[in-house]
């Protein structure tokens, strides 16, 4: 709670004063109206005292006395006349230029960068940081939350939440419709919206989900009511599981471990689980791994907030969630979901063999009084009015999945600013739009602060009638309002067009189970430099954590250190996390190798009780977080803002590509323990030991380059972008198949090519390891030596490649840094 007030507080002093990071200004229409009338007081001002115009008379009227004819003094008159004509007419040439060229640039429309355009508006206020001649950071950070700070954050939240969201519904379309039309409002350099068909999995009203008790004859008896009956796991196996109930704890590998040590087996049962921990999808395969025939999923009371003034999950609700551990549409693996496009009749084999089905906690207490067997763990006793739980198995049930397919329309917006040096490249900041149930935590939260970002960064550039220039990145940025992300579809709706009809781009989604599509890899990389995830943001109010690529950490802590009133020596680092498989922003960094981060505010405890359920209400979250939504969300927006600016403003990009030497450190401090186990067999780990190396030497060869380089050099400093912008995508196995291993980062990737698995193959030398996967354990494997001169090679190739493409020596693969 401190830390947020921190935040808060820091965040409304703001205002402009000295800094380190200093900006080239480049001036909007009301400042380039005070230059107009400066330049026009010059040119009609009195002249100068010096400046003595002469009287050149001609001759005398007949009568008069004739002239005397003196032509020296003609010739003196002329010659001290002469540079006060010549001044004259530098001037009247001057003001006529100045005119001619002001009415120029304001009507054109397509000038380059130095071009600015003046404004129609005469009654303009000027902005107050018109008489300054350079940009701060501090000038930055006041006018980005002066341009916020004139929204409507909390209405948006509340109107949103009220809306019906769920994918491929009327609803959805219609509040598609009118938030493309606030983006078109603001005016922004493009706007456009996709539409694309996926398959969907719903449940059937006519045949609901089912379960039974079943007798010793195998007959089924009672029907257990599901309270919620339109609650469901999207993506279950459909049909029928009939076994012996056996209670399992979260379902996690070690937990089905912990059962057969027991002397439960899973195999063959029905296995009664707790929601957290890992997701849905997980629990699912992981039971299918160990022979169970079927899960039942419940929210246990020990898992959410306690107390008498803590909000708590109802007994009778259930918690929606998929089971796809895939990515993308599982019914057109590895390619996008087009419409009227033939693909392989193949199906993900992220897809599980097993049904599943989300109960409340009020069945599940039912369920846990007919157990029998071991008393379970203390660490298995939960909060529901049965004492103690058992292991079972219990009394025979029937589970009965009847959910069906639908090909499904959703809708991805996109609304893009580009930026005045680098135009083809965009930071990209993105919301999950749809929800099952009111989903205000979920993603009216994420919608809202998208929205509100967009309308703030376009009046930064933009005086409500033309561009301006007051402020512009020299990277573009790009808003996302993404559909079908609930069942984790977000990003496997199709191409994500740069520009319409030009370019295909891939659309952000949801972490594991995102279809990023192999057809658009290939230019992800060189258009998206960071992706921005709004999901989730507004969890409570009692700590905040940044989960993120390691490229983003040293940029977060600065901005840390300047929003918190009183950070502490080292501080900032205990709320950065590595990015969950489960975060939005994971598939962009594993999948596409795009640095990603995601911001939350979370309860300090048990986590916000009410997501993925009917009760994530907007009054629900309020209450939640004692009335300070807005606040929060305020944050939110201004944490994720300031990002934006530092990531698309700064003339060299703020990624802190030496980091990834450190992890790749901490992962070889593990395998360590194993070199003599290794060395017995003949085998060594010096080829990642030496690759490690070349890349913290060419990272520091690097990093001496840019420091003695002229910033002034925009050709050199965006040679640098383009290698810093790459490095995430270095880090991506070039030797396995996305189609086949779609995660294919070797330090945040799941695969046999990263580095974690084959940490967990050098563990199988002691007796099976801590580290097997579940699929290992369930069928005995042991440690390969093929299989580990395999993993060796893929990681130490990939890593010695990062090293050679950030050196920029591409063709010397033998580089000596």
């Amino acid at each position: 709670m401190e830390q947020l007030g921190g935040l808060l507080r820091r965040a409304q002093r703001l205002s402009p004063g000295p800094s380190q990071t200093i900006y080239k200004r480049v001036e909007g229409s009301q400042q380039g109206r005070l230059e107009e009338e400066e330049e026009e007081g010059e040119e009609g001002t009195e002249p100068p005292a010096h400046f003595f115009p002469m009287e050149l008379r001609g001759p005398e009227p007949l009568g008069s006395r004739p002239a005397r004819q003196n032509p020296g003094l003609w010739a003196a008159a002329g010659r001290r006349a002469a540079p006060y004509l010549v001044l004259t007419a530098l001037l009247i040439f001057t003001g006529a230029f100045l005119l001619g060229y002001v009415a120029f640039r304001g009507s054109c429309q397509a000038c380059g960068d130095d071009v600015m355009v003046v404004s129609e508006d005469v009654n303009d206020e000027l902005s107050p940081d018109s008489h300054q001649g350079t940009l701060y950071w501090s000038d930055l950070q006041a006018m980005f939350l002066r341009f916020l700070g004139e929204g409507h954050l909390e209405d948006t939240i509340r109107q949103t939440s009220l809306r019906e969201r769920v994918a491929g519904s009327a609803g959805m379309a219609a509040l598609a419709q009118d938030i493309r039309a606030e983006l078109l409002r603001q005016r922004l350099d493009h706007v456009w919206m996709d539409t694309h068909y996926v398959g969907l999995q719903f449940p059937d009203p006519a045949r609901p989900n089912t379960l039974h008790w079943v007798d010793a004859s195998g007959k089924l008896g009672e029907q257990l009511p599901l309270e919620d009956p339109d609650v469901y796991c999207p993506y279950s196996a459909t049909g029928n599981a009939t076994g012996k109930l056996v209670y399992a704890h979260y379902g996690r590998p070690e937990d089905l471990q912990e059962l057969r040590a027991r002397g439960v087996e899973p195999a063959g049962r029905l296995l009664l689980v707790r929601l957290g921990v890992i997701n849905f999808a997980q629990k699912v395969a992981s039971a299918q791994d160990f022979g169970a025939q079927g899960v039942l999923i419940y929210p246990d009371p020990a898992d959410f907030s306690q107390g008498p003034h803590k909000l708590s999950l109802s007994s009778h609700r259930a918690v929606y969630g998929h089971v796809h551990l895939g990515t993308g549409d599982p019914y057109t693996p590895g390619f996008p979901s087009f419409n009227q496009t033939q693909f392989p009749p193949v199906q993900s084999s992220g897809l599980p063999s097993i049904p599943a089905q989300p109960i409340s906690a009020d069945i599940a207490s039912l369920l846990l009084r007919k157990l029998e067997g071991p008393v379970a763990p203390q660490e298995w006793q939960g909060h529901l009015p049965v004492s103690p739980y058992r292991l079972g198995p219990g009394p025979g049930l029937h589970l009965g999945v009847s959910n069906h397919r639908a090909s499904t329309p959703i809708s991805n917006i996109f609304g893009c600013i580009e930026g005045r040096s680098e135009p083809d490249q965009y930071v990209v900041i993105g919301a999950q739009r749809d929800a099952w149930g009111p989903g205000a935590a979920k993603s009216a939260v994420g919608t809202a602060i998208l929205l509100e970002l967009v309308r703030t960064f376009s009046s930064m550039v933009s005086n409500g009638k033309v561009r301006t220039w007051a402020w512009a990145g020299q990277l573009g940025l790009c808003g996302l309002s993404q559909d079908g992300a609930e069942r984790q579809l977000g990003a496997q709706a199709g191409g994500w067009p740069l520009r319409p009809g030009l370019q295909t781009w891939l659309p952000p989604g949801k972490s594991l189970h995102l279809h990023l599509f192999t057809g658009y890899l290939s230019v992800l990389h060189l258009k998206a430099v960071v992706y921005v995830s709004l999901d989730n943001a507004v969890l409570g109010d009692d700590k905040f954590h940044a989960k993120t690529s390691p490229l983003l950490i040293g940029l977060i802590e600065n901005i840390l250190k300047q929003a918190r009133a009183r950070p502490g020596a080292g501080d900032e680092g205990k709320l950065i996390r590595p990015l969950p498989m489960d975060s939005s922003a994971y598939s962009f960094t594993a999948f596409a190798g795009v640095p990603a981060v995601e911001f939350s505010f979370l309860e300090d405890g048990p986590a916000y009780p009410f997501l993925h359920t009917k009760d994530d209400t907007y009054e629900n979250l309020h209450r939640v977080l004692r009335g300070r939504l807005p606040a929060v969300a305020q944050a939110v927006a201004q944490l994720a803002g300031q990002l934006l600016i530092r990531l698309s403003h700064d003339h060299l990009l703020p990624l802190d590509f030496g980091r990834y030497g450190d992890v790749v450190l901490r992962h070889i401090g593990s395998l360590n323990e194993f070199s003599g186990d290794l060395k017995a067999r003949g085998l060594t780990l010096q080829w990642v030991y030496s690759a490690r190396g070349d890349y913290i030497r060419a990272a520091e060869k690097l990093r001496k380059e840019i420091y003695s380089s002229e910033e002034s050099d925009e050709r050199l400093m965006r040679i640098y972008n383009v290698r810093i912008m790459r490095v995430e995508f270095y880090f991506l196995s070039q030797y396995v198949s996305p189609a086949d291993s779609p995660f294919r980062h070797i330090l945040l990737g799941r695969g046999d090519h990263t580095l974690h698995a084959l940490l967990d193959h050098v563990r199988l030398l002691r007796d099976g390891g801590p580290g097997a996967t579940s699929s290992q354990v369930a069928r005995g494997l042991g440690f390969q030596e093929s299989r580990f001169r395999r993993q060796l090679a893929l990681l130490t190739w990939t890593l010695q490649g990062a090293a050679n493409a950030l050196s920029g020596d591409v063709w010397n693969i033998d580089n000596n840094f």
